[in-house]
């Protein structure tokens, strides 16, 4: 079976379906503390897992993650999309910007553009973003992106933060 996942692409960047030769970054990003707000760290097989769940996610819903491509490198520098598991309240645009690739606008950059398109070609506008309250980094991009606090929640078991984002005008 062949997804046809769409390319986003922006100044710096490349938002495009997972490769095999994305996994290691994937698992390195599992592997580390800085997973910790999203229930890692995560033993290699368990990222395996979640990795595969993206192709799924695009499968069954037709929309799902983007791995974050370095237009300059070619790298993989982390994954941004839209996730909506099973026990969720509603889609949620997610984000994880991996080690060396902080700092340099790209979580803006891609959450911005995948934010528009998924309005646009998805129906999903005014999303959420679930974030654990200790990631200032993560609240700090969400209050960037124009997104409002709108309640405490939980995901996954674990508390956090429910922030909405604005509506983009141009659903589907």
């Amino acid at each position: 079976m062949t997804l046809s996942i769409p390319v986003i692409e922006t100044e710096n960047l490349i938002l495009r379906g997972p490769r095999e030769s994305d996994f290691e970054a994937f698992a390195a990003f599992g592997a580390s503390e800085r997973s910790r707000f999203v229930g890692g760290p995560f033993p290699r097989f368990r990222s395996w897992g979640g990795f595969l769940a993206t192709y799924g996610h695009w499968a069954l819903r037709g929309y799902g993650m983007w791995m974050v491509e370095e237009r300059a490198t070619g790298a993989t520098a982390g994954r941004i999309g839209f996730i909506f598991n099973d026990g969720w309240d509603e889609p949620e645009l997610g984000w994880h910007i991996f080690d060396g690739f902080e700092g340099k606008g790209y979580a803006y950059q891609a959450a911005h553009a995948a934010r528009a398109h998924g309005a646009q070609h998805f129906g999903l506008d005014g999303v959420i973003s679930y974030i654990d309250p200790a990631n200032t980094r993560s609240l700090r991009l969400a209050e960037r992106l124009g997104a409002q606090y709108e309640r405490d929640g939980e995901v996954a078991g674990h508390p956090c933060q429910v922030w909405r984002h604005p509506q983009q005008g141009t659903a589907a």
